[in-house]
């Protein structure tokens, strides 16, 4: 580990966009995949990434891919450890994890049962490991019909660990309006509301994402930078972006790492975080996030730091904790020497 990345892993996180299967470490997808005698893809074998572009239909192959390889309870509880001890290594404190039950209904029980199996994993993994974790579930873009009853499951375990409620999967399927019901439940039950938004479709899908939904948080949001009056409109409301830099690349959200639209968000005053999406596909994990944002992007240790503080602030994460890392960025970002900061 070079200097460059150890102070980045020091520096104190909270992760809101990470999806649960693609946490997998690429060993494990490995391992689990010598057990069901599956060749691997070359995009997922666990030597490296391929170069090869990877649009929307490929990036949905290989992810289901890894997620039938999720083929016992034991799988998903050692999924959900090891998704902690790396966000962890990573610097997070708090960690948001995306799930949709209903993608693992019949292999581990109805939807509450795999819902329950998470949330002990989830209790089991933080008092390990130390990192707080919340859980976002997701309505599925493809499925409308069935969102308003996640959104029903999703209030019946608000006090159990489930803090937002969240759209996933191909944005081009269904507009926001087709989930109005849905986020209406979660919301009145207490979710914060953190579909995505703006990364395959553009602005007007992150507005009437703000408008229809009454989102709270925008998973991506990149597209929003189309239109400089939804900006203005963001930056006032409060609605916060987690932005997954990695993930914009790979899917040819933005053309070059040095063309990516975080800066504009920022400086047109939006409340930005980074995220790491789906690490196992793209090959980057949330420290990778901030050393893009560095090294590509030119973002200095101010700007690093309040990219930290916003996902802090716009997380779930209990009062204690958010005052936690809060200090602990301040501490890394006026006592972390200034040579190891540039390194």
């Amino acid at each position: 580990m070079d200097a460059l990345s150890s102070d980045l892993h020091s520096l104190p996180k909270a992760h809101l966009h990470l999806h649960l299967a693609g946490s997998m470490r690429p060993s494990t997808l490995a391992e689990l995949a010598l057990r069901a005698g599956v060749r691997l893809p070359p995009a997922l074998a666990a030597t490296g990434a391929t170069d090869e572009p990877m649009g929307w239909a490929r990036f949905d192959s290989l992810y289901c891919t890894a997620k039938e390889l999720l083929r016992t309870p034991a799988d998903l509880v050692r999924l959900v450890r090891e998704l902690a001890e790396d966000e962890v290594a990573d610097g997070s404190g708090w960690v948001e994890v995306t799930t949709d039950p209903t993608l693992y209904h019949g292999r581990f029980g109805p939807p509450e049962a795999v819902l329950e199996l998470l949330l002990d994993a989830g209790r089991d993994a933080s008092a390990a490991t130390g990192v707080g974790i919340g859980w976002v579930l997701s309505a599925d873009r493809r499925h409308p019909d069935r969102a308003a009853a996640s959104a029903r499951l999703a209030v019946r375990y608000a006090e159990a660990g489930v803090v937002a409620f969240g759209l996933a999967n191909d944005e081009r399927a269904n507009p926001a309006r087709a989930f109005v019901e849905a986020f209406a439940v979660a919301r009145d039950g207490g979710l914060l509301s953190a579909p995505h938004a703006g990364e395959l479709c553009g602005a007007d899908a992150v507005a009437e994402a703000v408008s229809v939904l009454g989102a709270d948080r925008i998973g991506h949001g990149v597209r929003a930078v189309e239109d400089p009056v939804l900006l203005e409109r963001l930056a006032a409301a409060g609605v916060h972006l987690e932005v997954c830099p990695a993930s914009n690349l790979a899917l040819g959200v933005t053309s070059a790492a040095d063309a990516h639209p975080l800066p504009v968000l920022l400086a047109a005053g939006c409340s930005v975080s980074l995220g790491a999406d789906d690490p196992l596909l793209f090959r980057a994990r949330l420290a990778d996030q901030y050393k893009l944002a560095r090294g590509e992007l030119g973002l200095d240790d101010a700007a690093l730091a309040g990219l930290a503080r916003a996902g802090i602030a716009a997380s779930a994460a209990p009062p204690a904790c958010q005052a936690e890392l809060l200090a602990g960025v301040d501490h890394w970002l006026t006592d972390t020497p200034a040579s190891a900061r540039a390194a």
